[in-house]
């Protein structure tokens, strides 16, 4: 199981919310590239990047800092956030970015992400942001009527292998994942669940691995010193 620590950028900041919530912003660092370096020199495999701004408005305001990262690292990075349009995604990889997740155009453009999973593969990861089961989209500010399992096994069928499901409810809020949900994803489909939102203790993260999750996103339990990325680790080479 690969554990993604997570950088969320606004204003070229490296900061997290709580649920979704641009009103509860706190920032962590004024320096996203030294933190992206910071995780590598600990031994991270991946790094996942959220745009927040573009989450939000689809501006590219973070262009810089992501830029500065993926040329610095020698670790893949995946990056996402408002990323709506065939000429982002070739933004994003035409600088190195390694996997490019969409979320809002797999509700409202699936012709265009068909097409750039024809053209890119793998390369295209979705993500799926749901509260109560309820995919939410646009920066989680519209809340669908499309059923998240459903939405799933659709993607699959389309030919997306790795899902990023976010429960809105749990996410920043450091009160472990929704493990029920992850539990069904993992039985009804063969795509690679990456689990994100919760995620507060090695408990959590050895139960995700005994589920068979691909992978876990990391974020405010680490920058809050409630877990350390080097026992999250050794705990995983253990078992």
């Amino acid at each position: 199981m690969i554990i993604f620590p997570a950088i969320d950028i606004k204003d070229n900041k490296c900061v997290r919310l709580s649920q979704g919530n641009f009103d509860k912003v706190k920032i962590y660092s004024d320096d996203p590239l030294n933190m992206a370096l910071q995780w590598q020199k600990k031994g991270a495999e991946f790094l996942h990047i959220v745009d927040l701004d573009g989450a939000k408005n689809e501006g590219f305001i973070n262009r810089s800092s992501i830029d500065n990262i993926v040329k610095a690292l020698d670790i893949p990075v995946q990056v996402g956030g408002g990323i709506r349009s065939e000429e982002r995604v070739e933004q994003l990889l035409d600088i190195g970015v390694c996997r490019v997740i969409v979320g809002t155009m797999a509700i409202e453009n699936k012709e265009l992400l068909k097409k750039l999973v024809m053209k890119h593969e793998d390369k295209i990861v979705v993500s799926i942001d749901a509260i109560d089961g309820k995919v939410a989209i646009r920066g989680w500010k519209v809340v669908s009527q499309i059923d998240s399992l459903e939405l799933c096994k659709e993607l699959e069928d389309i030919g997306i292998k790795t899902i990023v499901y976010t429960d809105i409810a749990k996410d920043g809020m450091l009160e472990g994942p929704n493990f029920k949900i992850y539990e069904t994803l993992l039985k009804e489909t063969n795509i690679n669940i990456i689990a994100s939102g919760g995620i507060s203790s090695i408990e959590d993260v050895l139960k995700l691995k005994s589920m068979g999750a691909y992978g876990g996103i990391i974020g405010k339990a680490f920058y809050d010193n409630l877990l350390e990325f080097e026992d999250v680790m050794k705990c995983l080479q253990k078992e």
